[in-house]
């Protein structure tokens, strides 16, 4: 029993690391595909117009934003790398320095007298949990090995493309109805937003609905804004 609430518990944790990348990559997969949309119908171009280049922009933007969350997810690891290095050389170097850092990081979060000097001792005596402890204390970096450059990219560009590819769905099956197209995208863009951000609620506190509502709210500001601003610049060229 103990074994299978662990696992749980680590599936949990891993699913719960790539929460941001997939509701990041969704929730914009979502809004930009339905930007695309919007200003195809506000140039009153045809159903087969919003397919093509929705797809197009679909994956083109997929694809730069799971590059630009590797590179800064690797930039992280290579910052935290380097970091490490440092924290490393100062424990085996300069380790009064750096037990005293200890001290007064345990100090000001309110351990004093026998307390503190065993906590300090504790900390110390473990080279590596004191060089993990630094980083977090200190440098403020993620844990040794917790980001996946790789894993996150891919996160980001699967979530995209899912999410994103609902707004465009409706014009497969009303191509020659631009007004049911339009009206079924708007239905789909909408519910993929509740769906989305009610699945944080999955590794939250927050209440599913709740989320689904927040998230909901702030893509459809987004999604109204980019319908309108299209509509008006067609209509002032127009």
């Amino acid at each position: 029993m103990d074994e299978k609430i662990k696992s749980e518990e680590l599936k949990h944790l891993r699913f719960g690391a790539f929460l941001k990348d997939a509701v990041y990559g969704a929730n914009d997969g979502i809004i930009t595909t339905f930007a695309v949309v919007a200003s195809v119908v506000g140039a009153a171009l045809s159903p087969a117009v919003v397919i093509l280049v929705g797809i197009a922009n679909l994956l083109a933007d997929a694809f730069s934003m799971a590059v630009s969350n590797y590179l800064a997810s690797r930039s992280d690891v290579d910052f935290a790398l380097r970091e490490r290095a440092v924290e490393t050389h100062e424990v085996e170097f300069r380790s009064e320095h750096e037990t005293e850092e200890v001290r007064e990081i345990l100090s000001k979060k309110g351990y004093a007298g026998e307390d503190l000097e065993s906590m300090v001792r504790l900390i110390t005596k473990n080279e590596k949990y004191w060089i993990d402890f630094m980083m977090h204390e200190e440098v403020g970096a993620a844990p040794h090995g917790s980001i996946k450059p790789v894993k996150s990219a891919v996160v980001t560009f699967s979530a995209f493309v899912i999410a994103g590819v609902l707004p465009i769905a409706p014009y497969l099956f009303f191509i020659k109805n631009e007004k049911d197209a339009f009206f079924w995208s708007v239905i789909a863009t909408a519910a993929a937003l509740f769906f989305v951000g009610s699945s944080r609620s999955l590794f939250g506190e927050r209440r599913w609905y709740f989320a689904g509502l927040e998230m909901l709210i702030a893509g459809g500001i987004a999604a109204v804004i980019a319908y309108f601003v299209v509509y008006f610049i067609g209509e002032l060229l127009g």
